[in-house]
């Protein structure tokens, strides 16, 4: 049994062939696959741009941090957790005002990038604080003994040694992100989310919504591949092995 005649048996409506129906939903699926992307990609790396600096003051300032400071700590740690503990729709739907602030209106794939990256700042710094914290001590103290400063350690120490975990805990953002930018579809948002609720729910064509999910599916999974084969390459320690 070929792929058309099974993809018509299981998920197709009546009537329809696969040829048939790619051409009235095909154009339609593969916008969404790309407005998700643009979503997923731009609200990851705006996040990081942010969220990454956040991630080292936590490390930094910690009580076991280079330069402990219990204010700065707080005020960032009080911060994250509020912001953490808001459920993204409920905080997309709190920040329309600000969104039609910035880019000039509440709906659309670029509207959402705006509550994406705010979602996103806390968890990654948080991801990033504890990919920080898995550095050897050691690593940390000889660096001091040789006198190095505070920005030289988290450049050239912090950031380098954790370097493998900092890139399995984006991947693992960038996953998250991802299933909030899906989500976002149900008010307003952009992409393959859109898609499943105006056509897969409201509409009742249950094909569409199955087709959204696979391809969600699909692109969680090549986010996932390509984020750990990266970090596998940057792990010194198989590299070492390997050697």
């Amino acid at each position: 049994m070929g792929i058309e005649h099974l993809l018509a048996f299981s998920i197709l409506p009546e009537g329809y062939t696969l040829s048939s129906w790619l051409d009235q939903y095909g154009s339609m699926l593969m916008s969404g696959i790309l407005e998700t992307i643009y979503m997923t990609v731009v609200s990851t790396a705006l996040g990081y741009l942010f969220g990454l600096p956040m991630g080292v003051i936590l490390t930094v300032t910690d009580k076991d941090g280079l330069k402990p400071n219990a204010v700065v700590y707080k005020v960032l740690d009080v911060i994250a957790n509020i912001v953490r503990s808001v459920p993204f729709l409920i905080l997309l739907i709190m920040l329309i005002p600000f969104t039609r602030f910035v880019v000039g209106k509440s709906y659309g794939s670029t509207a959402v990038i705006v509550p994406l990256t705010i979602a996103a700042i806390p968890f990654i710094a948080r991801m990033v604080e504890s990919s920080l914290k898995e550095v050897d001590a050691g690593v940390i103290e000889a660096a001091k003994s040789m006198g190095a400063s505070t920005m030289r350690i988290v450049f050239r120490v912090l950031l380098v040694e954790g370097r493998t975990s900092l890139i399995v805990n984006a991947t693992i953002a960038t996953g998250t992100i991802l299933g909030y930018s899906a989500m976002a579809g149900a008010v307003g948002g952009g992409g393959l989310g859109a898609i499943a609720v105006r056509y897969g729910y409201n509409r009742y064509q249950y094909d569409i919504m199955i087709v959204t999910v696979i391809l969600l599916i699909i692109l969680f999974q090549i986010f996932q591949t390509v984020g750990m084969f990266i970090a596998n390459k940057l792990d010194r320690r198989k590299t070492a092995s390997g050697n």
